[in-house]
């Protein structure tokens, strides 16, 4: 399981020209799900994005998580972030889930960090989504899963 992390000041997600989720101040999470991820994969990421201090203390030092200062979450679903560009021109996505699994797995995340306390808002799994956001920083994080040692 992969996850792009950013630290936002604000972000939002909308299909067809209307928003379906949008938070303030927090984290905008692209999650993809590989063929071979389970429910351990997202509750490593979901610990990871609860618990990674990549906000600023009074030092202007990278030291609070997002938890930490009262932040949001809106989690979206992103098959591409499996993309596999080394041969070719065009990516192979053959190691991404399929779209069954990949939901499952995607919704097991975010109620995972809700049942933490953590509003979470979502983009339309399978819809073609805009996403808008300020990027803070910019502060960008690279998660995966499968990368553990």
């Amino acid at each position: 399981m992969r996850a792009v992390v950013q630290r936002v000041s604000d972000a939002s997600v909308s299909v067809d020209g209307k928003t379906v989720g949008a938070i303030s101040m927090g984290l905008l999470v692209y999650l993809g799900v590989a063929a071979q991820d389970t429910e351990q994969d997202a509750d490593y990421l979901a610990e990871k994005v609860a618990n990674l201090r990549i906000f600023t203390d009074e030092q202007d030092k990278m030291n609070r998580s997002v938890q930490d200062v009262g932040g949001e979450i809106l989690v979206v679903s992103q098959f591409t972030l499996l993309a596999d560009a080394r041969k070719g021109r065009r990516p192979s996505y053959s190691d991404a889930a399929e779209p069954e699994k990949a939901n499952q797995l995607y919704l097991y995340l975010v109620e995972n960090l809700r049942s933490r306390g953590f509003t979470v808002a979502t983009g339309m799994f399978q819809a073609s989504m805009k996403v808008r956001y300020t990027n803070e920083g910019p502060v960008t994080i690279l998660l995966d899963s499968t990368k553990l040692f």
